[in-house]
Formats: C-alpha cells, structure tokens, sequence
C-alpha cells in the first residue's frame, strides 16, 4: 500500500530518511515493520519565523518498495526519413523542441553558431585570462544557450503555458538529480548541467536527427511569404519549416529581420547590476541566526521587489553560493550574470538588481545616451540600441577590458566612490567606479530608493560588504518576433514558429523549454494540414 502525507519538520529531521520514518510512525500511527521505505514528493523552506521548517510531502511505502525510477520517462523513436524540420538554435527552447518533434515523428535537424557544451567552456575560460570574447562562443552563444553556464535554475511562474512536470522529467531522464521534481525551487547546478546537455543531444542524434555546430543562420529563405528554410555562414541550405530558437543575444538576427519586413517589436526590458553578498551574510539574515544556514540547510535565498516612481524595482535570477560572470557576446561590451554550482557552495552570494524599464520610458531624457555610435534605428530596435550603448558605457568604464566597473553598495546610496573593493567572485578583475554618477538617473535613481527599501525590509542587507558590479542588461530579449496566438507562427510568415526567450515568449531554461515543446506541436499541426 502507499500513502501520502504532509509534514512540517524541523530541518535536521527532513535530512534523514530515519528521522522521517520515525515521524511517520509517531505522528500519524504507522507500524513501523510495516514502513519499507520514505520517498519526498516535494519539499520547500519556511523560514519566516525563528523557527526554521522544512514543508514535506511524502509517500510512504507500506509492505512494498518503491519503483525504481523517481521519473517518467518520455519515449523516443527513430525518426530517420520523415519530414524534415530546421531549429535554429541548441539552447533550451530549440533541445526541447528537437525531443519533441522526435516524439510527433519529425526529424529535427538542428543549427548552432556556438560550439559543442565542451569546446564552449574552453572558450569561456579565455574571457579571464586574455579579456577578450569570441563572438560566436561565449556566455550567450553555444549549445545549451545561456542557460547552460548561468545556474540551471528551473523555477518558472509560467505554469499554464504547459507541461512543467514533463521538461523537468525530460531533464532527469537525460542525468539531473531526481531533487528537482522534489524542491520548490529546483536546481541542475552549472557543474552538472552541460553533461545533462550532451546527452539530450546524443539522444536527438541516435534518434536519426542532425545537430550542426559553428552554423550560424544568416537568413531566411521566404517564397510568396512562406519560410522554406535558412541560408548558414558555411553556405549550406536547410530546407523545411523554421523554429526560430536563437535566444536574447542574437542581435544580428533581429537586425535582419527588421531590415527585411519580418515584423517584429520593441518590448520592456530590466537593467541594472549584479549585487554580491558574502554568502554568510545572507544566510544569517536569511535564516535569522548567527551561525547561518548549519549542516541542514542549502545557501538562503531572497526575493525583492518594489515599485519606485511607477517602475518596479528587484532581484533577478537570485545565486545563493554563486559566482559572477562576464556575459558579454562580442567585443567592446561589459554584462555580468550569476551562476552557482550545484552544491552552491562558493563564499559569495549574487543576484541581479533590475529596474524595469518599458519602450515608451526611451523617450526619457535621463535615459538618451548621446555618443558617437547613437546612429538612428528602426523603432523595433531602439531598446536593443539602448541596450547596446550602456554595455559599451560599462566597458569604457572598465578600461576597455572584461575587468567590470564596481561599488560599494553603501558608498552607492551615499553617492561616495569606493576607495577599496572587497573580494569578488568575479574572475577578471574589478575597477573602482562612481555607478552613481554614470548609470542613467533613470535607473540609479531608482536602484538606490530600492536599496534603502530593501534594507529596512531585511536589516543587514544594505551594507558596504555588498558588492555593486555592472551591468545586468541581458534580463530578456528587448524585442518580440509577433507569432499568432494559435497557431504560433509569424503573423505574416507561414512556416516561422518563433521560439522562446529570443522570440520574446520566455523567461528562464524551464519556460523556454515548454514553449520550444508548444511549438513543436505547432509545426507538426503545420505539416499535417
């Protein structure tokens, strides 16, 4: 017999499998000859009160084991031979795409600018140690897309667009921790998730269908207003439909598609910085005691959020025993973004502090950046200019090399520059800068009143041990290819299924995944009428 049960322990219990056993047996009457085994469904921290709680769910196996797969797997068939469909891009929108059509029994065939997970981190370590970037491998580009080396977090909001359970068990299938379909908040880790990405691809190619790397897509191939396929930078051709899944760094593909009447819009985006805490110092404010997290807790989180002159204000993308890197995908730019390994176990804590910022807030004098590569746009790309001005302020900020500006977040507030940093995770170097005095009013303005909001919300918070480094600019993509709502085409371009965060219908590793499944499902509705 299984049954389930809801409990609410203290964490040392929720740690061990005895410790719960012995709960099950005291607090709801079960015999324990008869208890063969303990499995948690799902599990989330209460760490409201001083009293830290562990929120379980359980099933309880009584005179039976349990199955030995925690998962479900998906079944994957040979698809050599049938029709043929081109997914430009290996991030997650386009994996999650590919293993999908291999189900519907089309034969994904995959393009990459980047290069394979392992040729990628090769070049990522180069940023460091010359301050250089490949255009065409770094943090934004390669197979696994940005996800694959910013944290493999996968909690998502976007619950009603699809099926979450599935893309989590797709991941487990393919080598992640069963944990994930168990935390409230789950997490691969960015040690763990490039190997999980090989394998999704192993099983895309023993599957019969092609992954093609160092390709990039430079154009559409469109006949009396139907995509037939893509043109490459090898001068190979792909023919067939089109997901478009090339995430929010391709700036050369939006720009392409404005030049050639594929309709597209400027959307909102977030900027900012990325904001390091020593790790310890989170978890003590975090879990409310001194000695921190203790051997029963993972690295503390936090999430803030308020509103400051009518534009929200908060953290992103939250790295709790996390590391700070340099996200830029070509030269004469500075991005930051946070990673954590799966053990989240480094001596810092980061996360992204944003302001929102829409299309219609451009007009704002205090956001016009008037420099001599400030040339005129099409409307749709005016918030990718935007974006791409203030990554080149940042870089002229720090030296014109990947060492990023950085503050004090104190000094900050106060508008003091920082005479001193203290230690970073951030592997190319730190250069002391006034963010205050050169970040757009628009946004420091704003960044400083959340600080001190933030700070009285959670006391320790707003601290000079805080570390300011900039810029976040990269939240999400800064336009929207516009798709049918049912169909999920291009509004114009029959066979173009724009796809995930690049396409501007995505968030994160998870929702980019579900909307790669949704349009793959698109495709084949596509190909059978």
């Amino acid at each position: 017999m299984i049954q389930e049960y809801q409990l609410r322990v203290i964490p040392e219990i929720a740690a061990s499998e005895q410790q719960l056993k012995a709960c099950l047996v005291n607090e709801k009457g079960l015999n324990p000859r008869q208890l063969t085994a303990v499995r948690i469904l799902k599990r989330s921290i209460d760490a409201r009160q001083r009293t830290i709680f562990v929120n379980l769910t359980v099933r309880a196996f009584i005179n039976e084991m349990p199955e030995r797969e925690e998962y479900t797997p998906t079944i994957y068939n040979n698809v050599e031979g049938r029709p043929e469909v081109v997914v430009v891009g290996a991030g997650p929108g386009g994996l999650f795409a590919a293993l999908r059509l291999i189900e519907l029994g089309l034969r994904p065939i995959i393009v990459e600018r980047g290069k394979d997970v392992r040729e990628r981190k090769k070049d990522l370590a180069q940023i460091g140690r010359l301050q250089s970037v490949d255009p065409e491998s770094n943090y934004s580009f390669g197979e696994g897309g940005a996800g694959a080396y910013s944290d493999g977090k996968l909690y998502t909001r976007s619950k009603k667009r699809g099926n979450v359970e599935k893309i989590l068990n797709v991941f487990c299938q393919h080598g992640a921790s069963t944990s994930i379909l168990v935390d409230a908040h789950p997490h691969i880790g960015t040690d763990k998730l490039p190997r999980v990405i090989e394998n999704m691809r192993n099983t895309i190619l023993q599957c019969g269908g092609e992954v093609h790397f160092q390709t990039r897509m430079d154009a559409l191939l469109i006949q009396d207003n139907r995509v037939t396929g893509i043109e490459t930078n090898t001068g190979e051709t792909f023919l067939g439909p089109v997901i478009l899944a090339t995430g929010h760094s391709a700036r050369d593909v939006y720009r392409w598609l404005s030049a050639n009447g594929v309709e597209i819009e400027s959307k909102g985006i977030a900027v900012g910085v990325r904001l390091e805490h020593p790790a310890h110092l989170i978890d003590q404010i975090q879990y409310h005691r001194k000695e921190g997290r203790g051997a029963f807790l993972p690295a503390a989180e936090y999430s803030f959020v308020t509103q400051v002159d009518g534009r929200g204000v908060y953290s992103f993308c939250m790295c709790p025993g996390g590391f700070i890197v340099p996200a830029a995908s070509g030269p004469g730019q500075i991005v930051v973004n946070g990673m954590s390994p799966s053990n989240r176990g480094s001596r810092w804590s980061n996360s992204g502090m944003v302001v929102e910022l829409r299309p219609e807030d451009l007009e704002n004098e205090e956001l016009r950046m008037k420099h001599e590569e400030c040339e005129a746009v099409a409307p749709e790309l005016r918030m990718m200019q935007f974006q791409e001005q203030l990554e080149r302020l940042c870089w002229q900020q720090g030296n014109m090399k990947q060492t990023a500006p950085a503050q004090r977040m104190y000094d900050f507030v106060k508008k003091k520059l920082s005479f001193d940093l203290p230690d970073s995770s951030y592997a190319p170097g730190l250069v002391s800068s006034p963010l205050h005095f050169w970040l757009p009013p628009f946004i420091a303005n704003r960044l400083s009143r959340g600080f001190q909001h933030f700070g009285k919300q959670s006391r320790g918070f707003l601290t000079n041990e805080a570390l300011m480094i900039g810029v976040e600019t990269r939240t999400s993509a800064p336009v929207r290819i516009i798709r049918d709502r049912d169909t999920l085409q291009h509004v114009r371009l029959q066979g173009l299924f724009p796809c995930g965060e690049g396409a501007g219908y995505a968030g994160g590793i998870v929702s980019a995944g579900v909307d790669g499944e949704r349009c793959a499902e698109a495709v084949s509705a596509f190909l059978n009428r």
